[in-house]
């Protein structure tokens, strides 16, 4: 096998593992989201009202009593910090992965990192457009019960663009969808199309509209942080804002979709200038 070939299969094979390492960490985020919620509505006033009766009663009674709801809570507590801790290891595997590919630019040709690099950003962009990417709660703080959660929102890009809209933040929708969703799809796309048909003659057309739409890269960025707010804006309760893990998989794709691009740039000038 030539040196080329022996890279293509490695490289091929990182994808594959990335593609199961982004997958493992997409669904420890959902468990962790689930198991959240679920501690979350442990948090209401009835429950709290139950849970310190629980407890008042085990100080009395000692072994006599059974404080199953402490108990459920505690092991929901441990189920949801293994599912954190498994969703942040994972997706480093994945970023390892992923600079392994980038990496791959020094010793393959343009036209084969192009290529890797645009399904190495579309499996990026895929798992961040899925996976949560903020968790907020808003709780207060009551008398003789204690912390009550008014509020609990997990959202990825896609879940918070369907709450704005049932909101009828239709216009703010509308930004999100565009630069997070649909130009961003475009633009991987089109790369993969350049890299397998770059003597096209909308090869070069392709590249530069994306250049000149580059700039607006980082409106993903600052939509998250607008929503953020949009989402923690109430002075009256107190607001506890999480980041998870799908905001590191769209940071990492705005990163890799610019270093694709500029691959694919000086793919197609080397092209013309022989």
């Amino acid at each position: 096998m030539t040196k080329n070939a022996v890279s293509y299969s490695v490289l091929v094979g990182v994808l594959l593992w990335m593609g199961y390492w982004g997958m493992q960490a997409y669904t420890q985020a959902l468990v962790y989201e689930e198991t959240t919620a679920q501690l979350v509505a442990s948090n209401d006033a009835a429950q709290q009202v139950s849970l310190k009766f629980d407890k008042m009663a085990k100080e009395l009674l000692g072994d006599w009593y059974s404080d199953d709801l402490n108990q459920e809570r505690l092991e929901l507590q441990a189920k949801q910090e293994e599912a954190q801790r498994n969703a942040k290891v994972y997706t480093l595997y994945f970023m390892c992965l992923l600079l392994v590919v980038l990496l791959s630019f020094f010793w393959i040709p343009l036209r084969a990192f192009t290529f890797l690099g645009s399904l190495a950003a579309t499996m990026t962009l895929l798992f961040g457009l899925m996976t949560p990417i903020l968790m907020v709660t808003i709780h207060k703080e009551f008398a003789y019960v204690g912390d009550i959660v008014l509020s609990f929102e997990s959202k990825g890009v896609l879940g918070s663009i369907i709450k704005l809209y049932r909101g009828g933040d239709v216009f703010v929708a509308g930004v999100i969808l565009l630069f997070s969703v649909l130009v961003p799809l475009a633009k991987v796309f089109s790369l993969l199309f350049v890299s397998v048909f770059m003597e096209s003659k909308f090869a070069h057309g392709i590249i530069g509209f994306f250049k000149s739409v580059g700039k607006w890269s980082m409106v993903d960025v600052f939509v998250v942080a607008v929503f953020l707010v949009f989402l923690t804006a109430n002075n009256a309760q107190i607001s506890h804002a999480e980041v998870e893990v799908g905001l590191y998989f769209f940071l990492a794709y705005v990163l890799v979709s610019m270093v694709v691009s500029l691959s694919a740039d000086k793919m197609l000038l080397a092209l013309k200038n022989n």
